[in-house]
């Protein structure tokens, strides 16, 4: 089981927290199995970037991303070489730090 740490969001975490994680668990996935209720607008299918986080510690112990991923994030707000789409990134055994954006492109979610 890996350790993820996640930096406080004002909206989806506002103190920050840390969960444990099976391996082969998506961030996503442990996230949301945690009640940390990260946007994730495809149903984790890969067809969008409000899953987007940034993965301060641990990141090479994930999964390589795809071409469809790193096509997928040229369009996020905020991305950053540490970048991944959660549904897509994989946990191993290693322990990570992540940071959700506080910006989406999810206009769904506006109140407008």
């Amino acid at each position: 089981m890996a350790i993820i740490k996640i930096l406080p969001h004002p909206e989806y975490c506002p103190q920050g927290a840390e969960i444990s994680a099976p391996a082969g668990t998506s961030i996503c996935e442990a996230l949301l199995d945690n009640d940390i209720k990260i946007e994730h607008a495809c149903d984790m299918s890969a067809a969008c970037t409000t899953c987007h986080v940034i993965v301060r510690e641990g990141f090479n112990s994930l999964n390589p991303s795809d071409e469809t991923e790193d096509d997928l994030l040229d369009r996020a707000w905020g991305l950053e070489p540490q970048s991944r789409l959660s549904c897509q990134a994989i946990v191993a055994q290693a322990d990570l730090v992540v940071e959700i954006p506080k910006y989406s492109i999810n206009h769904a979610k506006e109140n407008h």
